[in-house]
């Protein structure tokens, strides 16, 4: 855990969310400030500050079978959704611990930003 990390807080679970997936290395859970309809973030609860952090190539696989879970949780799967991943500033990540955004519940433009 790294100290004062809102995310390894939520994972160590000192600030309650309702999960829309967990299992466990990963916890999913609605964004605060959604950009869509649906807007899900999921996160390793090991704390890795950006995703170039992450050299565990098998982690990285179960990441994105839990992107999976989640969207089939969300209700996400039949209806598709978009995964993002901000890396650094110029990437727009705000929060260093490396998450995946799942969104969804409308038709996703592009390009995206």
């Amino acid at each position: 855990m790294s100290e004062g990390c809102v995310f390894c807080r939520i994972a160590q679970r000192q600030i309650p969310v309702e999960p829309v997936y967990e299992d466990t290395e990963f916890i999913a859970f609605r964004d605060m400030h959604p950009q869509a309809p649906v807007h899900v973030l999921l996160i390793p609860k090991t704390h890795y500050a950006t995703f170039m952090d992450i050299q565990d190539e098998g982690l990285l696989g179960r990441a994105l079978l839990a992107v999976q879970r989640t969207a089939q949780a969300a209700g996400l799967a039949d209806t598709g959704f978009r995964t993002v991943i901000n890396h650094r500033e110029d990437g727009g990540q705000t929060v260093y611990h490396v998450h995946w955004h799942i969104l969804g519940g409308r038709f996703m433009n592009w390009p995206p930003g």
